[in-house]
């Protein structure tokens, strides 16, 4: 899945990284986005924690999916461009 999504972002002429894993040094790989997307499904409690808070400390937009398919990425990626 890593893979099509940093794909789907290309499409979208977007930067892109993905974390699947929590690492202790997430806090400081996030970096400051303009946009956050949280697959709410596939990661830990204390992962969405640490990457909420590194959002809202950069103001950046975040959208909440539960689903975490391709489409799903297309569609948040499309609603947000507009």
């Amino acid at each position: 899945m890593v893979c099509q999504y940093k794909k789907i972002c290309k499409e979208h002429h977007c930067k892109v990284k993905v974390f699947t894993q929590m690492s202790g040094s997430l806090k400081d790989q996030i970096g400051s986005p303009d946009l956050c997307v949280l697959f709410t499904n596939t990661v830990s409690h204390k992962m969405v924690k640490c990457a909420l808070d590194e959002a809202k400390r950069c103001n950046a937009f975040i959208v909440r999916s539960h689903t975490s398919s391709g489409m799903a990425l297309k569609e948040i990626l499309t609603s947000v461009s507009k």
